[in-house]
Parts: C-alpha cells; structure tokens; sequence
C-alpha cells in the first residue's frame, strides 16, 4: 500500500482547488485539475486511487468525466460534488453505478476526509483480491502441470519397471528370485493405482467441468476393458445395462471417476468365497438427465457407518484394500456435475448406488 492515499480533484473553480488542496495536503497527495482534458491527462499518468468531481463544469460533467475515465482507468473509486438541483445526474450515475458516493457542495472538510479514506480502503481491498486472484490463476496453473507430470513423468518408468520385470519372470527360473519379481510387480501396481487416485481426486474437486456428448455404451466399454486388464474378473459376473435414446452432455472426465471408484468398490468388498459374484452397472439416460446404478452382491456397509462412507478417508470396513477417498470422490464429482446420489446397502447382502446427473 503506498504511504498516502492519492487523490485527483477535479473543478473549473480556482478557489475550490486551491482550498481542497491546502486543506488536506497534509493527509493526502493531491492532484487537482481545473477540467476534464486535464484531469484526464493526470489520470492517465499517475497512480491515483480516489478521484472526486463536480458534476457542473463547462465542456464535460462530472459523470461524463467519470464515464470517459472508465474508459482506460476503471480501478479508482469515484465521488462526485453535487448540488440539490443536480437530482438527475445524481440518479444518472446511481444507474451506471459509476460512483462510489455522492457529497452536497459546499463540502465540510471532515465528510470529504472520511469519504476520501473509506473510497480508499475499497480501493486498497479490491487491489489486494486482484492480487490474490491472480496468484490462485498462477497456483492453478502450475497445479495443472504438475498433475500432468504426475501421470507422465511418473507413470511412465513404472511401466517400464513393470514391463521389465514380466521379462526377467520369462527368462527366469530360480523360484526364489521370481518371488522377488512379484514383490516389484506388487509395489508398482500398489503406486500407479494411488497415482490414479491422485489424479482423479484433482480431476473431481479442483478442475471445472469440461462438458461434452456422453454415449455411455463407448464410455462404459472402454471402462470395461481397463477393468479387465488391471483385475481378473473371470469369477465375477459383470453385466452392464445402458438405456440412451436421448442426448446427454456432461464431464467425461468426472464421469470416470464415478464408475472407475463404483466399480473398484464393487470388486474389491465382495465376498471372497462366494461362487456367485456379480456387479451390474445399469443407465437411463432420460429426458434431461441419466440415471447410474451400480449395484453388488459384495459384503455390504453396516447401517452405522452409511452415513460417514463419503467423507475423506473414511472407511466402512477393516479389510485393508482401500484408500479412503473414493466415495469421497464419487460424492465430489456428483455434486460438480450438479447431481444426488443415494446409498441402500446391507451387511452380507451387498450394495446399491444410485445416482441422479442433470444433462448439463
């Protein structure tokens, strides 16, 4: 904040200058223009924060100034001296919401004092939101790139340790040193599926939604065929049920964070000695919105904890497979798409979710 507050008058009256700028010199530094041409001139060239105007002058009025002012300089708070006859132009200004506040002439020295340190306080403040707004754009892109470095630079050479290891597996046949290889085989798929998460805890709580067509039968078809080469599905029954007559427009991206943690859900908590394992992932797309179910026979969610299950890092059982943040992520990206979701779910018996999503 500079160490005093600048303030350009502006009036065709000498003596008006003169006495403004010898009764408050001391407070403020002060500009004065005799009219609008110079004021403009001054305005242009100095870093000003409050500018206070008559609204008679010969040439330009005050809120024909300030109009021209917004021009090239909108950041300085504006004040403008009027008379009781100048009802009109006092209301002119009102609906261009041009000025800050308006001070009956002949002006009291303390009024235009404080009126020129609160203008000035709004000034300073919307300086400083400026500021902060452009260092969140900056820290917002820089978190943009460094999410696209984590997917690249970091997914990358652990492909290449994963791919590396499945070869030295096939040239291999020492029992003990193959057990080795499974161990990396573990802990590379243990970090590239919490990359993942990462990735897709920014996607649906920091990033705005990209809104595209959705045809939920290639969507869905693509997630089948992840699902397929990350987890062995040969034992469970997965049937996908798709209703889309109507178009639909929503975030892909955010989408997939929805089925991608459902569905993860879904495999993980079933019941490991089940014969009859299922997952069935039904959408209605309607008139205006989709409906997703993803329903399980898995071990359930007891009643008491239901109402916790979406919240970070929370989770519903003591079987260690999960991180904690997936329904919180599928809670996020609902509520950015500007849907519901409902839970109906019992121990032993499995778990429905259903979720509401307006075509954006």
């Amino acid at each position: 904040m500079s160490s005093k507050i600048h303030v350009l008058y502006l009036d065709d009256e000498h003596n008006n200058l003169n006495s403004f700028k010898a009764s408050l010199r001391r407070d403020f530094k002060i500009f004065t223009a005799i009219n609008a041409e110079e004021g403009l001139a001054i305005a242009a060239k100095e870093d000003v924060h409050v500018v206070i105007a008559d609204q008679r002058m010969p040439g330009m009025t005050g809120v024909e100034f300030f109009e021209e002012l917004m021009r090239f300089k909108p950041e300085p708070i504006r004040i403008l001296l009027t008379g009781y006859s100048d009802i009109s132009s006092v209301i002119d200004a009102i609906n261009k919401g041009e000025v800050y506040r308006f001070i009956d002439k002949p002006w009291n020295l303390e009024q235009i004092k404080n009126a020129v340190k609160n203008a000035a306080d709004i000034y300073f403040t919307r300086q400083e939101l400026k500021e902060k707004n452009t260092r969140l754009e900056k820290m917002h892109s820089e978190m943009n790139q460094f999410v696209y470095s984590l997917s690249h630079e970091l997914r990358g050479p652990l492909m290449s340790i994963s791919g590396v290891s499945k070869l030295a597996k096939m040239e291999c046949g020492d029992a003990t040193i193959l057990e080795y290889f499974d161990m990396i085989d573990s802990a590379t798929v243990k970090l590239d599926d919490f990359i993942y998460k990462m990735l897709d805890f920014y996607r649906s709580t920091k990033i705005d939604n990209v809104v595209t067509s959705i045809n939920f039968e290639e969507l869905l078809a693509q997630q089948y065929e992840a699902y397929a080469n990350k987890w062995d599905l040969d034992d469970v029954n997965v049937e996908t049920v798709i209703h889309q007559n109507n178009s639909f427009n929503s975030d892909e991206a955010k989408l997939r964070v929805v089925f991608n943690n459902l569905f993860s859900n879904a495999y993980k908590f079933q019941h490991e000695e089940n014969p009859d394992k299922y997952i069935k992932i039904q959408v209605d797309v309607l008139e205006g919105k989709a409906i997703i179910q993803v329903e399980d026979n898995g071990i359930g969610i007891d009643e008491k904890y239901q109402a916790e299950v979406f919240e970070l890092f929370h989770r519903a059982t003591q079987k260690n497979v999960g991180s904690g943040i997936g329904l919180y992520m599928v809670k996020e990206s609902v509520e950015q798409l500007k849907g519901s979701i409902e839970l109906d779910s019992q121990v032993g018996n499995g778990t429905l979710f259903k979720i509401t999503i307006p075509s954006l």
